[in-house]
């Protein structure tokens, strides 16, 4: 029986295999992905740092939306939880919080292990996380590489979780050979590709300040990520934190399967109520904008004076550096089954215009004519408008919201200790050797977005 469709309500990754051909049916893409499964396992040693608990919660909120099979945990999670995130009072309560299944030892599933050392290598996918200092990544369980451990802070966890989950659907669905068996990762401090994100930086600061007044544009994909990365950050009073949250859009059923604050108990909410629930669990303050961002309004003295945009159309893009704003961190991800895992960040203001910028909208690949469109036709489960908008929905994978979330908070966090402020930084994480990152012309130093201290 042919599963019931809508364009809101199918799944954003499984429609990869749908547009690509890979998949005749609906039903056969959703059956490829429910038999993706993963084991993620986390060291004793680990459990107890909250850098680690990071890695190991942002691997499950990413990985059940991509593994539909189920992620399965193994390890001591009766520890407490040392992130102040609205999961729970241990690791296992956060794990099954977050849709988790604590299980015992698993064999025969792709395995990430978080913490630990280099272990013999094992047949199949099995990988461990690495973070420390502004350093996030990968390497193979049997990786000897030297890396050096004690402080790290948390977005390095985040990246290196999102890097993880890549890596493992990469292996999964054949997108690449390699996948598993090389070392990847980068540097938030310095993104440079030319910058060996294993070696030691003593340019590396501790995290002390934290940004406290954020207007947050967008509260899908990417806003969903941004709030997600703030909620791990160290602050010492999270009452401190004043965010607006800008949407205008009510969560559907396929909201949740890029967006990783929603669940399905929140369909037919608006996303901003949600997400301010969210938040203020997490004990920040917030005030709401439903409206559509546009050009047509502009910022007040004691609002937030930076913004992170998470939009996905031409038209709010070029509005950004209309309205008043000081520092505008905007990330926008590739949307078409070839390009899902690329993604952009502009700084803005910059030394082009927003509207130079996003001038032209570009078409995407005309993808009406694969196998499964046609059957949904066929069968009668949509009609030819039904189809064209489903066709017209983008691919997307929580894993890359993550990783861009993450350099796109970094900007931030760069920006409040005296670091370089980069104008854009372009990555496919097919190939994250190869991305292009440069350096902003302009000097913020003498802007003070507000900030407050971490513990």
């Amino acid at each position: 029986m042919t599963t019931q469709i809508s364009p809101n309500s199918l799944h954003r990754l499984v429609k990869h295999v749908i547009d690509s051909g890979t998949a005749a049916s609906v039903d056969e893409a959703e059956a490829i992905f429910k038999c993706y499964r993963l084991a993620v396992e986390i060291d004793p040693a680990a459990t107890s740092d909250p850098v680690q608990q990071a890695i190991l919660l942002t691997i499950i909120t990413l990985g059940r939306r991509v593994f539909l099979g189920g992620v399965t945990v193994t390890g001591p999670l009766r520890t407490p939880l040392k992130l102040s995130l609205p999961l729970g009072n241990t690791l296992a309560t956060a794990v099954q919080a977050l849709g988790g299944i604590i299980g015992e030892e698993v064999t025969g599933m792709p395995t990430i292990v978080i913490g630990g050392g280099p272990r013999k290598r094992c047949e199949g996918f099995c990988i461990r996380t690495v973070a420390t200092g502004w350093r996030g990544g990968i390497v193979p369980i049997s990786s000897d590489l030297p890396v050096d451990g004690g402080y790290a802070m948390p977005l390095s966890g985040m990246l290196a979780a999102g890097l993880a989950v890549n890596e493992a659907f990469l292996f999964v669905s054949g997108g690449m050979p390699a996948a598993g068996r090389r070392t990847v990762g980068l540097s938030l401090w310095r993104p440079e590709r030319e910058i060996d994100w294993l070696q030691p930086d003593e340019s590396e600061p501790i995290l002390t300040y934290l940004p406290s007044h954020l207007w947050l544009i967008g509260l899908g994909h990417l806003g969903q990520a941004y709030l997600w990365g703030l909620g791990l950050l160290p602050y010492r009073d999270p009452a401190g934190v004043n965010l607006v949250l800008q949407d205008i859009d009510i969560i559907t059923e396929s909201t949740e399967s890029t967006s990783i604050l929603t669940d399905s108990t929140m369909i037919g909410k608006k996303k901003t109520r949600a997400m301010a629930a969210w938040a203020e669990q997490r004990g920040f303050a917030t005030s709401l904008q439903e409206r559509t961002f546009a050009a047509d309004f502009k910022r007040q003295t004691h609002e937030p004076a930076v913004a992170l945009c998470g939009l996905d159309n031409g038209a709010g893009r070029r509005a950004l550096d209309q309205v008043g704003f000081d520092f505008i961190v905007e990330a926008g991800l590739g949307s078409g089954h070839r390009d899902f895992r690329t993604m952009r960040l502009h700084i803005l203001p910059g030394r082009r215009a927003a509207t130079d910028i996003w001038k032209h909208t570009r078409k995407g690949e005309k993808i009406e004519d694969r196998p499964a469109y046609a059957k949904l036709l066929a069968d009668g489960v949509l009609d030819r408008c039904g189809m064209t908008l489903l066709a017209g929905k983008a691919v997307g994978a929580p894993f890359v919201g993550s990783v861009a979330a993450s350099l796109a908070l970094s900007e931030v966090l760069r920006l409040l200790h005296g670091g370089v402020v980069h104008q854009l930084i372009d990555i496919d994480l097919l190939s994250l050797s190869q991305r292009l990152v440069s350096r902003h012309p302009k000097d913020f130093a003498n802007l003070n977005p507000g900030f407050v201290m971490a513990v």
